[in-house]
């Protein structure tokens, strides 16, 4: 990997939502990975690894429960930021009802150890919630297995991970599904007519031409295009001015398989096209 700064990603998070999945993934990727770090070593690990003087990039899992730990979290960053060292905190969830499933189905016990599982989970949600809020990117692993979340860390990190760009996703997803739970911000796009109701279109997806063909051709398309393109260039500059480093853009339809996947299509790649950082990802098309 190329790196225009030293860079340390810090995996945070609920118990069961993926952290140490998560780590695998970045070590394929090429990270050197440090897991079940306490936050009061994080600046001395930096400092012997040399990260400011290799451009090295670590990825640090850290339990951040304690106000002590938040504390701590929070004066590292500050400290890495003022030598020069990009960091990041990523945050791994998901919902209750999927961690609390998670642990029934693995029957380990929950590191809060409660009376009850979910009063586990509800506590630990409590007490990580300060660390969530300064997340650069919350990645919600409810409706994911292991190969979606290898899927969506390749499809963000992988070769660009270094870059200080702002990095942007683009998602394509149906609303039948829920709306992704990461998204900053979300657009919808059943206004347009509906390929499925096309016998010619309705097996295919809006990767094939004659379903991009057909969606574009409508005025309203254009439109949605334009003013779309106008709110990203008028956003982005200002994502960045208040310090976020990840920028996640959902567009959704009915299932997610023609009119969203045509639209996510064009906006990632006009965002491509005009050098900024960012990836397609198409979260039902295959689904629908």
């Amino acid at each position: 990997m190329v790196s225009k700064r030293p860079e340390v990603l810090l995996l945070v998070g609920m118990s069961g939502a993926g952290r140490s999945a998560s780590a695998n993934v970045f070590e394929d990727l090429g990270y050197y990975v440090i897991e079940n770090l306490p936050t009061n070593l994080i600046q001395s690990v930096v400092e012997s690894n040399d990260v400011a003087e290799t451009n090295k990039q670590l990825v640090l899992t850290v339990d951040a429960k304690e106000s002590s730990s938040q504390s701590e979290l929070t004066k590292s960053l500050d400290r890495l930021s003022q030598s020069g060292v990009l960091t990041r905190v990523i945050f791994l969830d998901a919902d209750n009802d999927t961690l609390i499933e998670r642990y029934e189905e693995n029957r380990r016990p929950h590191p809060m150890a409660k009376d009850s599982l979910e009063q586990s989970v509800k506590n630990e949600r409590e007490l990580l919630k300060p660390i969530r809020e300064l997340a650069d990117l919350v990645i919600d692993t409810s409706d994911m297995n292991v190969h979606d979340l290898r899927k969506r860390i390749i499809e963000g990190f992988q070769g660009t991970a270094s870059s200080q760009d702002l990095k942007i996703s683009v998602t394509s997803f149906g609303f039948k599904n829920g709306s992704p739970r990461d998204a900053d911000l979300v657009l919808d796009v059943r206004f347009l007519p509906n390929p499925h109701w096309r016998d010619e279109l309705r097996d295919s997806t809006g990767q094939a031409p004659m379903v991009r063909n057909y969606v574009l051709s409508f005025e309203d398309a254009q439109t949605f295009l334009d003013k779309t393109k106008d709110m990203i260039d008028f956003l982005l500059p200002r994502f960045t001015s208040e310090g976020k480093s990840y920028v996640g853009i959902a567009i959704g339809c009915t299932g997610g398989k023609h009119r969203s996947v045509v639209m996510t299509e064009e906006i990632g790649k006009w965002l491509k096209s005009d050098g900024k950082d960012a990836v397609i990802i198409h979260r039902d098309m295959k689904e629908s």
